[in-house]
């Protein structure tokens, strides 16, 4: 798979995630401060040039909001990995955005590749997430 992936600063949490990703993904490394790396990670995604997105800042919420101001963007914050596997299942989400401050190394981890384990949402999800896009609600 290729990921796209955005931190807006280093600490083992960061290195953990990345050694992750090295080891059994194709990675592409998107540089800026945290509001243009999270649009260009998610940019990237929906434009196919990547597969899915990892974000990393200090809570994770700025770079979620930033990349869902593009268009086609699914980001979601995530501290877990049940809650990470859950986004993809039952929220189709294409990125995901995790604290590099407020999680251990291994939980990082964790949400990363629960994330990733789930090629496809639920189809019983499917009406749904269909509705996420309806903007006339």
């Amino acid at each position: 798979m290729r990921i796209a992936f955005a931190a807006d600063d280093s600490n083992e949490c960061v290195e953990a995630v990345r050694a992750y990703l090295d080891e059994h993904h194709e990675v592409a490394t998107v540089e800026g401060d945290w509001p243009v790396m999270s649009r260009r990670v998610a940019g990237a995604v929906v434009a196919g040039d990547a597969d899915y997105g990892v974000l990393m800042c200090w809570t994770g919420t700025g770079t979620a909001i930033a990349a869902n101001k593009v268009p086609g963007a699914r980001a979601a914050t995530v501290a877990d990995a049940w809650t990470a596997r859950g986004a993809r299942l039952w929220n189709d989400a294409n990125v995901i955005a995790l604290s590099l401050k407020r999680l251990a190394p291994d939980v990082a981890v964790e949400c990363v590749a629960a994330f990733l384990s789930e090629p496809t949402p639920d189809p019983d999800e499917a009406a749904n997430i269909a509705l996420l896009d309806d903007v006339d609600v």
